[in-house]
C-alpha cells in the first residue's frame, strides 16, 4: 500500500513537457502544482541566458532540452539550450536572412516537438526538421514552392503537430494576390501530403491571420480548426477538405480586421477571438455554413493579440491594455468584467497553472491572478525588459523570454 501511495505521489509531481507555444494541451494550461508565484530579476531565478534579439517565439521544452527560434547575427537560428545549466548546447540555421517588421522579425513562429524531432520554421517560409542532437533531417522552402508570404506585419503563425503530419496555415492578402492555403507535411520526409486553398471574401488587411491552428474532436472525429480571413473553418486532417465554416468575425466589414489571437478549444467548443469585436464560441461539427446553427455565444469584448485561456469552467480574456474579463465558458455569461491589472501593452498570451493565471506585459511584468469567479491579484513580478513571447511552464519552472534574456524562474534543476 505504501508503495502505491508513493507511486501516485511521484506521478503527481512529474514534470510536464511544453512541446508547443501553448503547451501540452495546446491551450496554455499546465497540470503542474509547484509553479513559482513570485520573482524578480535576481530573486527566484535559477539561471538566465543572453538572447541576441527580441522575439515573439515561445521556448518549447522536452526533458532536459529547451528549443527556441531566434534572430541571430542577421539570420534565423534554432537554439537548443541545456535545461539544467542554461547553456547553449547547439544552434542550427533556419533561414539565411532575417527581416524586421513592426515589433517583430522573422523568428516569430514557435517550434514544435514530439520528444525525438524538433520542427521549426521562419517567418520567411523556411521549414526545417532536426533531431535532438542538431542533425538536420529535412528542409522545405515554402516560398520557393508556393510564393512569398504576404502579411502586413510579417508571418507569425506556428505549426500544428499531428501524429502523422505538420500542419501550417498561410492566410494572407495585404501584400499579395496569391491565395491563402493550409498545408500538411510528412513528419519524416517533409513531403507535401496535401495543400488546400482557403477562399475568403475578406479585403485589404482582413485576409491576414497570425493565428495557430488547433485540433478539436467533433462527433468522435478530429478536425483541424483554422481562424482568419473573417472566418473560422473546420478541416479533415486526412485530406484538408473544408468541412464547415462560420462567419461573423468581421460584422462591420472592417478592411483592417487582421486576426492575431489564436482559437482555444474546450471539448467540442472552439473560442474564436477576432480583432476585439466579437469574441465568439462555436460548436465544432456540421457541414457548410454553420454561422447560425453552431454559434454558442458571442461577446463584444475580446482581445486583439493575447490568446484567451480556460480552466474548463471559465474562459479568461486579457486585452491589449491589461483589462481582464471572466466568462462562463459554456454560456458566455460575464462572471466579472473590466478588471484592471497594471496599465501597459499586453502582447504575450496568458498561461494557467495551479489555480493561477500568469499574464506578462511588454515591460516584462508578470501579474499573477487567481482563477475562479472572484478577481484577485496574487503577485506582480518585474523583469524590466521588453517582452513579446509567452511564458512556458515545465518541471516546476517558468521560462520567460525577454529582449535580452531567457529567464528560468524557480529552483535549479538537480
Amino acid at each position: 500500500m505504501r508503495s502505491i501511495v508513493f507511486l501516485l505521489f511521484a506521478v503527481s509531481l512529474a514534470a510536464e513537457n511544453w512541446p508547443t507555444w501553448r503547451g501540452p494541451r495546446h491551450d496554455g494550461t499546465s497540470a503542474e502544482s509547484n509553479v513559482p508565484l513570485q520573482w524578480n530579476q535576481n530573486d527566484n531565478v535559477a539561471w538566465k541566458l543572453a538572447m541576441p534579439e527580441v522575439s515573439g517565439s515561445t521556448p518549447v521544452i522536452w526533458g532536459d532540452k529547451i528549443f527556441l527560434s531566434s534572430a541571430d547575427s542577421g539570420k534565423i537560428m534554432l537554439w537548443c539550450v541545456d535545461r539544467a545549466s542554461g547553456k547553449l548546447a547547439w544552434k542550427q540555421e533556419l533561414a539565411p536572412a532575417d527581416g524586421k517588421v513592426r515589433k517583430g522579425n522573422m523568428s516569430s513562429p514557435s517550434p514544435v516537438t514530439d520528444g525525438k524531432t524538433i520542427w521549426a520554421m521562419s517567418g520567411t517560409g523556411h521549414v526545417r526538421a532536426f533531431d535532438f542532437a542538431g542533425k538536420e533531417l529535412w528542409r522545405r522552402d515554402m516560398w520557393k514552392d508556393y510564393g512569398q508570404f504576404g502579411l502586413n506585419h510579417g508571418y507569425g503563425s506556428s505549426p500544428l503537430l499531428l501524429n502523422d503530419g505538420l500542419v501550417v496555415q498561410v492566410l494572407h492578402g495585404m501584400k499579395t494576390d496569391d491565395p491563402s492555403y493550409v498545408i500538411k507535411f510528412d513528419l519524416k520526409t517533409g513531403k507535401t501530403l496535401w495543400r488546400i486553398e482557403r477562399p475568403t471574401d475578406a479585403t485589404v488587411e482582413s485576409p491576414d491571420s497570425y493565428t495557430t491552428p488547433v485540433l478539436i474532436s467533433a462527433n468522435g472525429k478530429q478536425q483541424i480548426v483554422v481562424t482568419g480571413g473573417d472566418y473560422v473553418t473546420g478541416h479533415d486532417p486526412a485530406t484538408g477538405k473544408e468541412l464547415w465554416r462560420g462567419g461573423g468575425l468581421n460584422p462591420r466589414n472592417n478592411p483592417m480586421n487582421r486576426i492575431v489571437a489564436s482559437p482555444v478549444v474546450l471539448k467540442d467548443i472552439v473560442y474564436v477571438p477576432t480583432r476585439v469585436n466579437p469574441l465568439q464560441a462555436y460548436r465544432a461539427g456540421g457541414s457548410g455554413d454553420v454561422t447560425k446553427s453552431h454559434l454558442v455565444w458571442a461577446n463584444p469584448n475580446g482581445p486583439d493579440v493575447p490568446t484567451p485561456v480556460t480552466d474548463g469552467k471559465y474562459l479568461y480574456m486579457i486585452n491589449d491594455k491589461g483589462i481582464v474579463w471572466c466568462f462562463d465558458a459554456l454560456t458566455g455569461k460575464e462572471v466579472y468584467s473590466g478588471q484592471r491589472i497594471k496599465p501597459a501593452i499586453y502582447s504575450s498570451s496568458p498561461v494557467l497553472a495551479n489555480g493561477r493565471i500568469y499574464i506578462t506585459n511588454e515591460e516584462g511584468l508578470t501579474t499573477v491572478i487567481k482563477t475562479g469567479a472572484t478577481f484577485e491579484v496574487l503577485a506582480e513580478n518585474p523583469l524590466e525588459d521588453y517582452t513579446l513571447s509567452s511564458p512556458a511552464i515545465s518541471g516546476g519552472q517558468i521560462y520567460i523570454r525577454t529582449k535580452g534574456w531567457l529567464f528560468c524562474i524557480g529552483k535549479k534543476a538537480s
